[in-house]
């Protein structure tokens, strides 16, 4: 199955490298959306990764 998850960056300081480190995680979509929001589609294996991924760079995370 898969995962939807949203991230909100503040000030959208680190959306850039959370979507290429998604991307690298092989993430099956990364969407990268205007004011700091990040959409992404992972496999629900990776949604630990993932979520520590967002946490790391200062963002918060949604599951949908």
């Amino acid at each position: 199955m898969a995962t939807q998850i949203e991230a909100s960056f503040p000030a959208g300081g680190s959306t850039r490298e959370a979507e290429l480190k998604l991307q690298a995680l092989r993430a099956r979509e990364v969407t990268a959306g205007g004011e700091g929001v990040l959409m992404a589609t992972v496999d629900d294996e990776q949604v630990d990764r993932v979520l520590h991924v967002i946490a790391e760079l200062g963002g918060t995370p949604q599951l949908r």
